[in-house]
């Protein structure tokens, strides 16, 4: 693994050093794990590498947090901790190891306070975003990352697979979702990340999660559920059920054009195309059968250390797709006051292709 962040951190240096970029200042979350495999609380007090174009790595950490950022893989890469205490600036102890800087990239996710306190302590620095230079290489997952999200996808198929075991007429969206929390975990993530359980009108919502409802026999039910692994790779599958009776003619015939539309663009994505062309492939289909209006929301995200990550499969965003992106295919169709489907699977590019990591029915399923 120290191996793997080894090239992350040399990749990262490079890609800093050719936007012109003097460092890179990384806070806590799935940017600084990716790049130093450290999970680094997110605290008021500053806890930031600092990844120069030239010279060298440090991480400053608080002094109450040394000793967790010495545990992680950070000194094995060869990067400095560097601790401050409660009366000291961190900010300007970042100012000081980034000296003669004229523009720096902030991740995307730092605190506004953290990047407005880096700005007074370097009022001279231009701030840029580092997005620009990291994005780019977390999009592109290696053998070993589609390794792990191919585990996650596995371990959430097995959760819906014992659907039957929870989702029934008579129960709550709550209790239900209580049950797949703990399969969630039991079938091999770390954490549960989200649980969505839409039944009936509920299910038009594209992002309802769960209530106090008592599903009904004859409900459509969406179930969007997703967790995060010991790896750190996340999971999301979303999946639909019919409960208890046959479900009303309007939505099977708009589930069918909901197939029809997710099967094309699995069919359809692939490296060489681009992002915003794969959302209109299903896009088109819905449209044409007269449910455009209903597909609320974008084709999809990217996944890796995080569930919504880039490549975003949305309309605009022109990013040719490359082999090694993960992201979901996920179109959608909700009838308001009366029910919805979604149908999601997380997919890798290949070389002349996608990997599919959900493997469960795509049709809906009738439980009794």
């Amino acid at each position: 693994m120290t191996h793997d962040l080894s090239e992350r951190l040399d990749r990262a240096r490079a890609a800093t050093r050719a936007a012109g970029i003097d460092a890179l200042l990384v806070s806590p979350g799935a940017d600084l794990a990716y790049l130093t495999g450290y999970e680094a609380k997110a605290l008021e007090r500053l806890t930031c590498l600092v990844l120069p174009a030239e010279g060298a790595i440090r991480l400053i950490a608080p002094g109450l947090e040394k000793s967790a950022a010495l545990a992680s893989p950070v000194p094995d890469l060869g990067i400095e901790v560097v601790s401050w205490g409660e009366r000291d600036d961190p900010y300007a102890l970042t100012a000081s190891l980034v000296p003669g800087a004229s523009r720096i990239a902030v991740d995307n996710h730092m605190w506004a306070e953290k990047v407005l306190a880096l700005r007074h302590a370097m009022p001279a620095v231009q701030q840029t975003l580092a997005n620009q230079v990291i994005a780019p290489l977390r999009m592109r997952k290696s053998d070993v990352e589609v390794g792990h999200l191919r585990d996650a996808g596995a371990a959430i198929d097995r959760v819906h697979r014992r659907m039957g075991e929870w989702l029934r007429a008579g129960r709550t969206e709550r209790q239900v979702a209580r049950d797949i929390g703990d399969a969630i975990v039991a079938e091999g993530h770390q954490r549960v990340d989200f649980i969505i359980v839409g039944s009936g009108p509920n299910g038009a919502s594209p992002h309802h999660e769960v209530s106090d409802r008592v599903i009904e026999a004859g409900d459509a039910v969406v179930v969007d559920i997703g967790g995060t692994t010991a790896e750190g790779y996340c999971s999301d599958c979303t999946r639909n059920y019919v409960v208890g009776a046959a479900p009303d003619a309007a939505y099977v015939e708009y589930f069918e054009v909901l197939t029809q539309a997710q099967a094309a663009q699995r069919e359809y994505a692939r490296p060489g195309v681009s992002a915003d062309s794969v959302d209109a492939v299903g896009r088109d289909i819905i449209d044409s059968a007269g449910f455009g209006a209903a597909f609320l929301h974008r084709t999809g995200h990217g996944i890796g250390l995080e569930t919504h990550e880039e490549p975003y499969i949305v309309a605009g965003n022109d990013l040719v797709l490359d082999a090694g992106m993960a992201f979901s295919i996920e179109p959608g169709i909700y009838l308001e006051g009366r029910h919805g489907a979604r149908i999601e699977d997380i997919v890798v590019t290949t070389p002349d292709g996608i990997e599919v990591l959900n493997t469960t029915s795509r049709d809906y399923v009738l439980l009794d």
